[in-house]
């Protein structure tokens, strides 16, 4: 009887996994620590970057879609959705990439634990920034 314990198993999954009504429609994001690598004479060259803070808001798990949210206007963004994360994929006009990973909440602290990446270039030269904060549900 191999049907019954497969049952069980499924049962279980749909018990305890969230489902994406539970999941935040929308995130204020903090990034205090982060450092900025630019190439410069045949090396990166690290320094520490200033602060950063956005929204991701109108989350669309279905359409892949959410809105960026900054002091300078809003941008699309694109979802690609992860076990116990979901990535937010800003392609800008120049085509460069920025990169920000939500994951599970940290019960503990309240808050979601997050990374930001991007990946640019000034004057034909590479310059790459990441940060590590914390986003919050905001919707």
């Amino acid at each position: 009887m191999i049907g019954r314990p497969i049952a069980v198993v499924v049962l279980l999954i749909l018990l305890t996994s969230t489902s994406a009504a539970d999941e935040p429609k929308a995130f204020n994001c903090t990034f205090t620590e982060g450092v900025t690598h630019s190439y410069d004479n045949g090396a990166f060259v690290a320094e520490k970057a200033s602060p950063l803070m956005f929204g991701i808001s109108a989350i669309d798990t279905k359409a892949q879609s959410a809105e960026l949210k900054t002091r300078g206007g809003t941008g699309q963004l694109r979802i690609v959705q992860a076990v116990n994360a979901m990535h937010f994929l800003e392609v800008v006009t120049e085509g460069f990439l920025h990169l920000t990973t939500v994951y599970d909440k940290d019960e503990a602290k309240g808050a979601y634990p997050a990374v930001h990446s991007r990946h640019f270039g000034l004057f034909g030269q590479p310059l790459v920034t990441q940060y590590q904060g914390f986003c919050e549900a905001a919707g």
